[in-house]
């Protein structure tokens, strides 16, 4: 019954945000969550790890950046909603293509990661203009109602599938890029069963998962950062990660881990008020 009057409340959060002109929408949403997401416990988990990696900056600046990354997390939500609209009106421009041609020249099949920065949702987008279309990988959300509606929203920037996180879908994976596929991962979560690489200067357990495939199948690994501009546009530069090729597979796969979360945090650092500090990144 609970995971019916979610749903029932997503389906008229939906409705109100699809009749909205797209800024209005997001704007709209950013603000409620600037409002309400302080009064949770998420909020107070975002302050202390704002300190953590902040630890210099003041308190009045640090709710600052909890505020905007708030706003930032109300917009997506709304975004979220309007992924087909987005994808269709030119609103995601790929900021370095021949940079991003010249790194995959010659190319079959990568791996491609991002962070949950920006609006994570829209980092697919900049592939087919390259020539590419993705598969990608997503975590289940508790309720399957929601879930279901999620996924079908996202669906269309996946051309290659769409497949839930689990053991079947990491071999699946695995065949996709052998077979010259593209795999797209989020990178940026706690994992309990990862490995521990610095982030922001702690240990922070993260999947190895993007550095094995590369490691394992000797394909690139590439990470696309979104850069949010005002009025619901956004700005994706590609680059490549470096990969640890010697005869140590298992260190090689915790180096390019490492190497993966060090060009995240650099990309953090430069927005900090874009990635989503309230989810329990180091435990």
């Amino acid at each position: 019954m609970r995971y019916r009057l979610e749903y029932a409340l997503f389906r008229v959060v939906a409705a109100v945000m699809s009749i909205l002109p797209i800024e209005a929408a997001s704007a709209g949403s950013g603000a409620l969550w600037r409002l309400v997401a302080p009064l949770s416990k998420r909020h107070r988990r975002a302050l202390g790890n704002l300190k953590a990696a902040y630890p210099d900056l003041t308190d009045a600046e640090r709710r600052a950046l909890a505020s905007e990354m708030w706003d930032t997390m109300g917009r997506i939500f709304a975004e979220s909603l309007r992924l087909e609209e987005i994808a269709s009106s030119g609103r995601v421009v790929l900021d370095n293509p021949e940079e991003a041609r010249a790194i995959l020249k010659d190319q079959d099949g990568f791996i491609i990661c991002a962070a949950h920065q920006g609006n994570w949702e829209v980092a697919v987008i900049g592939l087919p203009v390259l020539g590419y279309q993705a598969a990608g990988i997503y975590q289940r959300l508790k309720n399957p109602y929601v879930d279901a509606a999620a996924r079908r929203l996202r669906a269309p920037l996946y051309a290659a599938g769409l497949l839930p996180k689990g053991q079947q879908t990491a071999r699946a994976a695995l065949r996709h890029v052998k077979n010259g596929g593209v795999i797209s991962i989020m990178a940026d979560l706690r994992e309990n069963r990862g490995v521990k690489v610095p982030f922001f200067g702690r240990e922070a357990a993260s999947t190895p998962f993007p550095a094995m495939l590369a490691v394992t199948l000797g394909k690139k690994l590439l990470l696309g950062e979104v850069i949010r501009e005002p009025g619901v546009r956004f700005r994706i530069r590609v680059e490549e990660v470096d990969v640890s090729r010697t005869s140590d597979r298992e260190a090689d796969i915790v180096a390019t881990t490492a190497n993966l979360q060090r060009r995240i945090e650099h990309h953090v650092r430069a927005r900090p008020g874009q990635w989503m500090w309230g989810h329990r990144r180091w435990g």
